[in-house]
This record gives C-alpha cells, sequence and structure tokens, in this order.
C-alpha cells in the first residue's frame, strides 16, 4: 500500500516536532516531494553515496536519517563532489530524503532515552529541559540530554567496560578516573559538551557523550567522570527507534534498516 511521504513523517514529528530542532538544524524534508506516494522507507544515521545506491538496489523512494545531507548552505551541486553525486543520484531515482535530528534529540522518547534504556538506567529525566510553560500540556520533558540512576552502582572500570561492551566501541576516552562509585549517569547521544556543567550541576557520577575536546575533559574537575564514546557510537539506536516509531503508528508500512554502517571514525589497537 502506498502512503505519502509527508505522512510518514508526521508519524515521528507527532513524537518529536520540528519546532523542537535547534535553531543551527535543518530537520525536517529537504529533498524531493511530501506529496509523493511510497511503499517503504529506508532508515539510517547518515546519507552516503552507498546508502543512496542501497534505496536504489532495494526500490526505495523515501531515506529518513539522523544527520541532515544538507546541513550548511550549498553554493552549487556538482557530481564532481561526494555531495554532488548523492543529491544528482537522488532526483535520477525520485528518492525523497529527510533528517530528523535535534527535534528528535529533544524528545523524551528520542535518541537520549533509547541510549538511557540500553545502558539500564531508570528514574529518567531531561538534563537541561526547555521552558516547562512552553510545553505545559505535555506530561514529559523535553530538552537536552538525559539523566538517571544504575540499578546497582559500579566501580568506574566495570562501568568503562560495560559501555564499551555495550555500545560496541573500539575505544573509550575519558577524563581522570577518581576511584569512586558510578551510581548517577547523565547521557547525550552525539555531540554533548556543552552539558558538562548540567551533569555536574545535577551530581552525576559519569557524563556519557561524544566528540569532546582535549580541554573539555579538563571540565570535569574532580567532580564526575567524563566519557567520550563516540558520536555514532552514542545515536547508533536511532535507525531502530525511526522504525518502533513508524510501525507503532501503521504496522503495514515496510521499513527497513541500513545495512550500510556510516561511521566515519574507525580506530586502530595494536
Amino acid at each position: 500500500m502506498m502512503y505519502k511521504v509527508s505522512e510518514i513523517l508526521s508519524y515521528i514529528t507527532d513524537v518529536a516536532p520540528l519546532h523542537w530542532q535547534e535553531s543551527y538544524d535543518n530537520s525536517g524534508l529537504l529533498l524531493g516531494d511530501g506529496n509523493s506516494m511510497v511503499d517503504k522507507v529506508l532508515l539510517t544515521i547518515d546519507v552516503t553515496e552507498r546508502v543512496i545506491d542501497e534505496a536504489v538496489e532495494n526500490s526505495i523512494h523515501l531515506i529518513i536519517s539522523h544527520h541532515p545531507l544538507i546541513f550548511k548552505g550549498l553554493k552549487n551541486i556538482l557530481t564532481d563532489s561526494t555531495m554532488g553525486r548523492i543529491i544528482s543520484k537522488a532526483i535520477k531515482n525520485d528518492i525523497s530524503i529527510a533528517a530528523m535530528h535535534t527535534n528528535l534529540d529533544n524528545s523524551y522518547f528520542g535518541v537520549n532515552k533509547v541510549l538511557a534504556d540500553k545502558i539500564g538506567l531508570k528514574d529518567l529525566r531531561i538534563l537541561r529541559p526547555v521552558d516547562a510553560l512552553s510545553y505545559s500540556c505535555l506530561d514529559y520533558q523535553v530538552g537536552s540530554g538525559m539523566i538517571g540512576v544504575l540499578e546497582d552502582e559500579m566501580t568506574e572500570l566495570d562501568f568503562l567496560s560495560m559501555i564499551k561492551v555495550c555500545l560496541g566501541v573500539g575505544a573509550l576516552r575519558h577524563s581522570e578516573l577518581l576511584n569512586k562509585k558510578i551510581k548517577t549517569v547523565a547521557i547525550c547521544g552525539g555531540a554533548g559538551s556543552f552539558l558538562i556543567n548540567d551533569a555536574k550541576r545535577y551530581k552525576a557520577d559519569a557524563y556519557i557523550t561524544a566528540d569532546i575536546k582535549y580541554h573539555e575533559f579538563f571540565d570535569a574537575d574532580n567532580e564526575l567522570l567524563i566519557i567520550d564514546a563516540g558520536h555514532f557510537e552514542t545515536e547508533q539506536y536511532t535507525k531502530q527507534l525511526f522504525a518502533d516509531i513508524i510501525l507503532k503508528k501503521n504496522p503495514k508500512f515496510a521499513v527497513q534498516l541500513s545495512g550500510v554502517k556510516t561511521n566515519a571514525v574507525h580506530y586502530f589497537v595494536q
């Protein structure tokens, strides 16, 4: 059965409205026609040329990604560039492309909730909620990051080992070990250095995020353990989250998780 692209996208924006995205973001339909009819969707973290090829091979005419394909201004679309080839190939094959990025990050039921569930956090709340008055009709918070507690406290080394295995990451970067137990944990999938002070204010024992710069590790200031677990790794479950949201709204619609691992970061461990 065929459905409009706009209808499929509405399943996700019902949970994560586009007006929840950050001012710098570019979520929503980025390429194509919202009135186009599609019978299945390809779900991915990033849109790469291999993902477009995967859509073509499987006769899929809608791709929903977490990271926006078009993020900064484009001055041209030329096929001698990767971006140009992706866009040109998508247009030639009548493929619509949408992104659900920080609007999904800021949803209570979004990226951080899935990450928290994967590592076993309970009693969850938003780490940096937006103005509650703006969403007084909701019975849950909206905002950045999440904080919760482990069922049982762990040593720092056991906690690091658990995170490494749980997220399947090649290596973890972290601040100085403090020889303290880990019980309260703050998280932010993707780049989350802007929430370090929020994690400290809520007395988190550890903060898991990604893209931490060298000097930002000093912000731990002997108060908590900062863990950089990788951008892709902390957002990798978003594909399945998309699928779960869509199928809950429409169990008959065909969803396909991309088999292309789009992580641009690789690890060398000798």
